[in-house]
């Protein structure tokens, strides 16, 4: 059977250079939070979902993170849109800012693990 998790192939290259371009703050929150299934759970990086490419994305959890950069202080109808795709696909969008990750990593890794306990009821 089939599972499809809404993976568009015709993303998959430009989702593979953004894994070469990752920003600091993804680097820091995917080596000390979420690789190698430190919440428990498999997260994948730059993973294309619908006409997206998600930060980081656990199939498990339907959850998707987003670590924003200083160009989305101009997008957020855009974010707010894309975010609304996105759960009418059946994810949850949790969204932090480059700053937030970079200077208060444990309050990121709480509401994670917090969204995370919570799906676990």
């Amino acid at each position: 059977m089939p599972h499809n998790n809404h993976y568009n192939h015709q993303l998959k290259p430009l989702a593979k250079a953004l894994r070469k371009e990752s920003t600091k703050a993804e680097v820091r929150l995917w080596c000390e939070v979420l690789s190698k299934g430190k919440t428990g759970y498999t997260f994948l990086r730059q993973r294309p979902v619908g006409k997206y490419i998600a930060d980081f994305m656990c199939k498990e959890l339907k959850l998707i993170i987003e670590v924003d950069g200083y160009s989305h202080n101009f997008k957020a109808k855009e974010d707010e849109e894309r975010d609304m795709v996105l759960n009418e696909l059946g994810y949850s969008v949790l969204r932090f800012h480059d700053e937030e990750v970079l200077k208060n990593l444990p309050n990121v890794q709480r509401v994670i693990e917090a969204f995370i306990e919570d799906q676990q009821k």
